[in-house]
């Protein structure tokens, strides 16, 4: 099982298509439209970040992407193929992890493989080269209550890398850590990236995370979400923690803070720092 996406494979799959997207949750007049005509493409090994105010359909987007949602209108493909359920080409990663407590790190990171009825001498060789490269050499035989938030979250990322997704969906997977392990996790997210390429969706609502872990910045609006902006982030890679100092990335933040809060996104806006940071 070669987990390295060679440069031809990177560059041809995972191309993501949503078209006049629309999906409401509830039935009949309980029905609640949750996100609005999204209309937007994700080229194969683009990390884009959906961007927008609490409820405004962001989680939902994700939850249609990896299958668990149906949608009301409009259509969504990956690779021109419509998606109708969920499928390890889809990988998602939550902010909670979803780990078994009662298997080591190992056997969560083979789980997969072994569902798929991979031989042993292969899943091993796998998911010892994917826990290699989260940084986790050493800790295979840990249970997932011995690990940290963070050590917990690279386990749950090498869970679905080893699947060799087409697409990686990532639902505020470092909202629940603190400010130092955020950090830190994002500067190991990219080199993950860096390592390989799968195009990836990652919701925050978090503006400094979204720049600069982004290729690209999708802004939504309160819900029903509808796309707001698209910003072509100009830092190049590899990124490091000294680029949230230099002025054009503080002039993109201003310009999304700006943007959230307009006044049809005031209602939903989660409570901002000066700095434009959740709190």
């Amino acid at each position: 099982m070669n987990l390295r996406v060679s440069d031809t494979a990177a560059h041809t799959v995972g191309w993501i298509d949503v078209s006049q997207l629309s999906i409401s949750l509830g039935e009949g007049k309980d029905a609640l439209e949750a996100v609005c005509d999204l209309d937007f493409t994700v080229a194969p090994a683009e990390l884009v970040c959906i961007l927008g105010p609490s409820g405004c359909g962001k989680s939902t987007l994700l939850g249609a992407l990896a299958g668990h949602l149906q949608v009301t209108r409009g259509k969504v493909t990956v690779d021109g193929q419509p998606i109708l359920g969920p499928s390890p080409d889809r990988g998602i990663v939550f902010q909670q992890h979803t780990l078994f407590p009662w298997k080591r790190v190992w056997d969560n990171v083979a789980f997969g493989p072994k569902m798929r009825g991979v031989g042993k001498a292969e899943r091993r060789r796998a998911a010892d080269d994917i826990l290699r490269l989260v940084g986790l050499e050493g800790f295979e035989h840990f249970y997932p209550a011995q690990l940290s938030g963070g050590m917990q979250q690279r386990v749950e990322i090498a869970r679905v890398l080893i699947n060799q997704p087409r697409v990686l969906l990532m639902d505020e997977p470092f909202g629940a850590l603190d400010a130092q392990t955020r950090c830190l996790m994002q500067e190991v997210l990219l080199d993950i990236w860096t390592r390989i390429p799968t195009t990836t969706m990652f919701v925050t609502h978090d503006i400094e995370e979204a720049l600069f872990l982004a290729d690209r910045l999708i802004v939504m609006s309160a819900r029903p979400g509808r796309v707001i902006d698209e910003i072509r982030l100009p830092f190049g890679r590899p990124r490091h923690a000294e680029l949230v100092t230099e002025s054009e990335f503080v002039r993109l933040k201003r310009h999304v803070l700006a943007l959230l809060r307009r006044p049809d996104n005031a209602a939903s806006l989660p409570r901002l720092s000066p700095l434009g940071m959740a709190g």
